[in-house]
């Protein structure tokens, strides 16, 4: 069944229910909820029942950002809903969910297939593009802005519906009528939305919605204090993964299923070699081996009975030319030395006349992703059709990969989308879906492919190694007068782009990308210093690395060379660090308001030797919404060496719709942060990782994490998501904490690498 604006009232939908026109659709789609008996669905986005329970349609994967309670609230409080009554489920892949916001910001990465379009997300162009490709990715928090208006626009017109339903009821003017707490009201009349729901299916929705006058927001309670959480609107999740019943990728079950183990070659472009399948023949469960060009699975009746077996095997693999570290290194030196620069972002004279008085050299090791939850997917391949159960940032991509595999449409993959146990965009990447696919054909049977820690690190592709030289001409009192940044990296998003879009392979992907200037790559650099004259420049470097992006992006570097360079230019003219930002800061001042909050809430000393203070800030844009964020570490030694004892955070990041989830991303972005900072790295030999467990990235444990105390300021400015805003400011803040502790500095990450 198709609706259209200009669609059917109402009418009966496959699962029993009621299908309410849709509204604000402006493309033709497929319906994509499914109404049981006794629920009406109202738009793309929300299904009310006879008995009152309201289910919200999440077209995010939630990999722990609380998406599904954020939209839902959204749809609740724009409703009127008891949240008591309100559930979420995961939407179907459609063109209705498309992810206009970061369609846009991605144009450059996909534009080359289609030509030079506008990035504005109000180009028709670009959304058509966007609905045609059911481009409904997850990723640099873009939900919020991608489906506030929508969600507000669907709780808007099913709360207008239900008045008109009760208006009939009591013979008065729908306008009149008041919704909240699951009920509609009219002077002493009031009916539940329960009573209201198959009624309201009759009446048609105005246009446009009648949005209720102040966006969806939730302020700071009066007098809230250090550590107070008032949960008005609780995480619908939080109950089920309490007590263990929430679904992640690797506890589907089905009838039938057999498992799977997997070894992957080296990288990059590894064949399988030999290998003696006879090693596994006495491994009880075994079931079958599955032979894939770069690839070997053992399928057996549990996980572990198929990781033996390959372990017994221990297949080998045939590779020309393995990543190396020593010469990712070299290859990195040479470029940010001697390399062709492409000037990406410049203010001023940008680096006409350039002399530098100071310049330093930084570098960032290649990052691992480290999600607690391993890769692992699904699948059943019967009549024809495939059906995967995975967690994936970009399900259009995965079912298209998965079907491309195994020679069918993908009209013919039905996506199960399930939770992820956090991502760090790591499920950006669908390789597990071509292999489930061409394993399930192979054993006939619905298998579950799971990687083990090993493969997780040595098969993902990490976070680019970056080296960088920063220089600046310095005034006589020390001000900047002009900075230049050279950042040579792979054109990891342009390689993303080419496995993404065109579904290439990795090292067709580099190919493809070589000597090409990489905008995001050197994302974060430019920030609210008021500095004359700046120029940054990408130097791409083709690396047999392939990379991949990593939360914060760009920015999780950046900020770390910015900031640390301010404070050696500030230590340098003996300059005190906070002050010495607040003076280039005159046209930013909610940065200098956070500033000066991170400072009263750390009792900044003014970064002094041996305080173990350090300081760092850092502003993200995306569309007209801004996030800003100012940070304080304190470092000193202890047991095991330098440890952090406390970070404080002051945080403006707009409206916000729910504080909880706020303050939760902004915290676990401040560990994911020291994370990066810390560890979190690897090296490559012979194109293997050389860290094989979490416990040897040097991750921060719980024992290890410090004190955090996060100010978030209550802002009317449009949101800003704040998953990403707490990485970029720590390592530099460490770094600085570090020096003012210890007088040594440290200019690579991990940081303490640099010790080893």
């Amino acid at each position: 069944m198709k609706l259209t604006r200009r669609g059917v009232l109402a009418g009966a939908a496959v699962g029993g229910g009621l299908l309410v026109a849709w509204n604000f659709v402006p493309r033709d789609f497929d319906n994509p909820l499914s109404p049981s008996p006794g629920e009406i669905a109202f738009d793309a986005w929300l299904k009310v029942a006879d008995d009152g329970v309201v289910t919200v349609a999440v077209p995010q994967l939630e990999m722990g950002q609380g998406v599904t309670t954020l939209l839902p609230q959204i749809v609740a409080m724009e409703l009127g809903a008891d949240w008591r009554q309100v559930a979420v489920e995961p939407a179907p892949v459609s063109g209705a969910y498309a992810n206009i916001p970061l369609a846009a910001r991605w144009s450059p990465i996909w534009k080359p297939f289609l030509g030079s379009w506008s990035d504005d997300p109000e180009d028709a162009l670009l959304r058509r593009w966007a609905q045609d490709n059911r481009f409904t990715v997850t990723a640099e928090g873009t939900s919020q802005a991608a489906f506030e208006d929508a969600c507000r626009h669907a709780g808007a017109s099913a709360r207008a519906m239900l008045a008109k339903a009760a208006a009939e009821r009591w013979d008065v003017e729908w306008e009149q009528c008041a919704a909240e707490g699951g009920f509609v009201y009219h002077e002493e009349n009031r009916a539940s939305f329960a009573e209201l729901a198959l009624e309201a299916a009759r009446f048609s929705a105005p246009d446009p919605p009648p949005l209720r006058s102040a966006a969806p927001a939730e302020r700071a309670p009066p007098g809230e204090g250090e550590g107070d959480r008032v949960l008005n609107w609780p995480r619908l999740d939080l109950p089920s993964k309490v007590d263990g019943s929430h679904v992640f990728a690797g506890d589907v079950r089905l009838p039938d299923m057999v498992y799977a183990a997997i070894r992957h070659g080296p990288l990059d472009q590894s064949e399988l070699g030999a290998f003696e399948a006879e090693l596994a023949s006495g491994q009880q469960g075994l079931i079958q081996l599955v032979q894939g060009k770069r690839w070997l699975a053992a399928v057996a009746e549990n996980w572990w009975a198929a990781e033996e077996a390959l372990r017994r095997i221990a297949p080998r693999f045939v590779i020309e030319r393995p990543v190396e570290s020593a010469v990712i290194v070299d290859e990195l030196d040479r470029a940010v030395r001697s390399g062709e620069s492409y000037l990406i972002e410049s203010r001023g004279v940008a680096d006409e006349g350039y002399e530098p008085d100071f310049a330093l050299r930084y570098d960032v090791a290649p990052g691992v992703h480290a999600t607690i939850e391993t890769t692992s997917a699904t699948a059943r391949l019967r009549d024809g059709t495939l059906e995967l159960w995975m967690a994936t940032q970009t399900p259009e991509a995965a079912r298209e990969a998965a079907a491309k595999a195994i020679g069918i449409s993908a009209a013919n993959v039905v996506l199960y989308p399930v939770a992820a146990g956090g991502s760090f965009d790591r499920r950006l990447d669908n390789q597990a879906a071509i292999e489930v696919a061409l394993i399930a054909r192979e054993t006939g049977r619905p298998v579950q492919l799971t990687w083990s820690r090993w493969q997780e690190h040595a098969a993902s592709y990490p976070r680019a190694p970056v080296a960088a030289l920063l220089g600046a001409e310095l005034r006589e009192e020390g001000s900047i007068a002009q900075f230049r940044a050279r950042i040579a990296s792979p054109p990891t998003m342009h390689e993303f782009g080419q496995r993404l879009f065109d579904n290439k392979t990795s090292w067709a992907a580099i190919e493809e990308a070589a000597d090409e200037p990489d905008p995001f790559a050197v994302e974060g650099m430019m920030q609210s210093y008021a500095i004359p004259d700046v120029a940054v420049r990408h130097v791409p470097v083709s690396l047999r690395l392939p990379t991949a992006r990593m939360r914060g992006g760009a920015h999780g570097y950046t900020c770390f060379f910015r900031e640390s360079f301010i404070d050696e230019v500030a230590q340098r003219n003996e300059r005190e660090p906070l002050s010495y930002r607040v003076a280039m800061l005159g046209q930013d001042a909610p940065m200098v308001d956070l500033l000066q909050r991170a400072g009263r809430l750390a009792e900044w000393d003014g970064g002094t030797q041996g305080s173990g203070q350090g300081l760092a800030c850092h502003r993200m844009d995306l569309g007209e919404a801004t996030g800003r964020i100012a940070l304080v570490a304190q470092a000193s030694a202890g047991e095991g060496g330098m440890r952090v004892r406390s970070l404080y955070a002051a945080v403006n990041i707009g409206r916000v719709v729910n504080r909880d989830i706020a303050l939760q991303q902004i915290e676990g972005g401040l560990v994911f942060g020291l994370a990066q900072a810390l560890g979190g790295a690897t090296e490559y030999e012979e194109g293997l990782p050389t860290h094989q467990r979490l416990a040897a990235l040097g991750l921060p444990t719980l024992a290890d994490c410090p004190e955090i105390v996060v100010e978030l300021v209550d802002s009317e400015a449009p949101s800003f998501d704040p998953g990403e805003i707490g990485v970029p400011p720590v390592a530099p803040a460490v770094a600085n904490a570090f020096f003012s502790a210890t007088g040594l500095r440290l200019r690579r990450l991990p940081l303490l690498s640099a010790l080893a």
